[in-house]
C-alpha cells in the first residue's frame, strides 16, 4: 500500500512520513542509505544544502531503480555568497540531486537571511514559477519571521518544518495552529526525541505503555516509537525521521498501517509532554 499523502496548499501532496539525510547523515555518504530507505518503502526523501551530501543522496536515488516520478525529494536552502542567487544555489543543488527539479524547497533557517527574508522569499517563488521547485516553503521558522514574509508573499509556504514531539508542544502548539489557519503544513524533525534524548521521561513511559495496549489490541508488535509518529500523524504533522538500520526504516513506515491513536492517547500524550520543554536544536533561531 503507497504511503498516506497530505495535500499542499499548492495542489501537490507529500508523503506523511520522510526519511531524513540529515543529523546521523550529516556529512556522509548516504547512498547505500538512501537505496535502503527506498527499497523499504520510503517515497520521500529529505535532504538539505547544509547536509554536504546532496550528491550521495542523488546518487541513492539513482541506484534505487525508482522512477523520478514516484518519488518526493526535499531539499534546503542554507545561504546565499556574494552576488549568488536562490537559483544559483538551487540549479548547483539540482546537478548534485541528479535531477531537473526538488518536489520541495525550503529556506533552512532564517538565521542566515536576517534582514532579507522578503527578497529571498521573492526568489523562492521565481524558482517554483520556473519550475525548479514544485512547492516552496520554510524551516525552522517561527510567527515573526513567517509575518515578515507573509506580508509580502505571492505564493504562501506550502511547509514550515520544524523540532516538533511532545516535549515541545506546549511550547510550539500556538505556531502549529498559525500554520494550520494559513495552510501551511508543520513537518516535524527530531519527533523521536523523547524516546533517546530524553529516556525514563513521562512521555518515553507512557509510550510505552500505550505500545503495549496497541500490540495486544492488533495483534502485532507496536514498539513505542511508532507511537510518537501515530501521535504526530494524528495532528496533522509530516515526520521526518532516519534510521541507518533497514528494520528500523519498515518499523516506521509500518507506523502507516496502523489504527490511529485514540483521542485521549493524543491528549495524555500532550499532556505528559506539557510537563518537561526540552529543544534540540536552538541554534537555527537567531537572537532576538
Amino acid at each position: 500500500m503507497p504511503i498516506s499523502l497530505v495535500k499542499l496548499n499548492d495542489g501537490n501532496s507529500i508523503p506523511w512520513i520522510g526519511y531524513g539525510t540529515g543529523t546521523a547523515l550529516f556529512k556522509q555518504d548516504c547512498e547505500k542509505l538512501v537505496v535502503s530507505a527506498i527499497h523499504s518503502g520510503f517515497t520521500h526523501i529529505d535532504g538539505a544544502q547544509m547536509y554536504s551530501n546532496e550528491n550521495s543522496l542523488g546518487a541513492g536515488v539513482v541506484s534505487s531503480g525508482k522512477s523520478r516520478t514516484e518519488l518526493f525529494v526535499t531539499t534546503k536552502l542554507l545561504q546565499l555568497g556574494p552576488g549568488q542567487s536562490v537559483r544559483d544555489t538551487l540549479v548547483k543543488s539540482l546537478q548534485e540531486l541528479k535531477t531537473d527539479y526538488v518536489n520541495l524547497f525550503l529556506v533552512h533557517t532564517p538565521t542566515n537571511f536576517v534582514g532579507r527574508l522578503k527578497e529571498t522569499w521573492k526568489e523562492m517563488e521565481a524558482v517554483k514559477a520556473e519550475g525548479l521547485a514544485k512547492s516552496i516553503g520554510v524551516s525552522n521558522f517561527r510567527q515573526k519571521e513567517l509575518e515578515v514574509i507573509l506580508g509580502n508573499a505571492t505564493i504562501i509556504p506550502a511547509v514550515n518544518q520544524i523540532e516538533f514531539h511532545p516535549h515541545l508542544y506546549k511550547e510550539e502548539r500556538e505556531l502549529v495552529e498559525y500554520n494550520r489557519e494559513r495552510g501551511i503544513v508543520t513537518s516535524s524533525f527530531g519527533g523521536l526525541s523523547p524516546l533517546f534524548r530524553s529516556p525514563g521521561s513521562a512521555v518515553d513511559e507512557l509510550a510505552k505503555s500505550i505500545a503495549a495496549r496497541l500490540s495486544k489490541e492488533t495483534g502485532q508488535a507496536v514498539s513505542d516509537s511508532q507511537v510518537l509518529l501515530l501521535w504526530a500523524k494524528k495532528r496533522g504533522i509530516v515526520v521526518i525521521t532516519t534510521s541507518t538500520k533497514t528494520e528500523r526504516m519498515k518499523e516506521y513506515l509500518h507506523a502507516d498501517k496502523l489504527p490511529e491513536l485514540t483521542d485521549d492517547d493524543v491528549a495524555s500524550i500532550d499532556e505528559a509532554g506539557s510537563l518537561e520543554t526540552h529543544r534540540h536544536f536552538s541554534g537555527f533561531y537567531p537572537k532576538d
